[in-house]
């Protein structure tokens, strides 16, 4: 378990705490490391025993909103945690996971042998690289932030956001001041939360990868 606890310099126009939670663990999308992306992969056994966990979690607290990607891995797991409280979760396309264009689907050593010139400017320049077809990881930011600006914009609240491991990496980068360059040194397990508080003063990251009891 990571924990930090630190204010940004952006301030935020209301008070509030946004859980930034990974979906669970997924199906298996074959065997070798590969690039997942847009690829639909629904929740596992072991992924669904984790939403059901926090679920539990959440049952005990107030939320006022639940929002997730629409990719299944994340409606699934968001749609166990809002049933408890009798809602749906809102699906927002721009929280979405990177997208990986050609390489979406792909094992990554195929793509080293057969790409090997842009598999090695990816591993070099892994923040604004963009694989053909696909986003970078500062496109993926400026697609993400304003809709985590927005959640955090309103009345007092608390917010729920079920989505991918890259997308909550841009967001920490940003409220912590760290180069995109440096997002791989933050460690999401699947299943596991983050928690950021809100204000006039900024931002503050309480905690961060936070896992269930079932973590792989």
């Amino acid at each position: 378990m990571n924990t930090v606890n630190t204010l940004s310099a952006e301030p935020a126009s209301s008070h509030g705490t946004v859980y930034l939670l990974r979906h669970g663990a997924i199906q298996s999308p074959g065997q070798g490391k590969r690039y997942i992306g847009w690829q639909d992969q629904a929740l596992n056994d072991a992924g669904r025993r984790q939403a059901r966990f926090w679920a539990d979690y959440f049952s005990s607290l107030s939320l006022d909103g639940i929002c997730c990607s629409d990719l299944v891995r994340c409606l699934e797991t968001a749609r166990v945690i809002a049933a408890r409280f009798g809602l749906a979760p809102q699906a927002l396309p721009d929280l979405r996971e990177i997208c990986l264009g050609e390489w979406e689907g792909r094992r990554f050593d195929a793509v080293r042998r057969g790409d090997p010139l842009e598999f090695q400017r990816r591993g070099e320049q892994i923040a604004d690289h963009r694989p053909p077809g696909g986003e970078s990881f500062f496109d993926l930011q400026r697609r993400v932030w304003p809709v985590f600006t927005k959640l955090t914009s309103g009345a007092q609240q608390t917010i729920l956001m079920v989505t991918h491991a890259g997308v909550i990496r841009v967001i920490l980068c940003r409220l912590l001041g760290m180069p995109l360059e440096n997002l791989f040194r933050i460690g999401l397990t699947y299943g596991a939360l983050s928690i950021v508080e809100f204000g006039p003063k900024g931002f503050r990251v309480r905690a961060i990868n936070l896992p269930p009891p079932d973590s792989q």
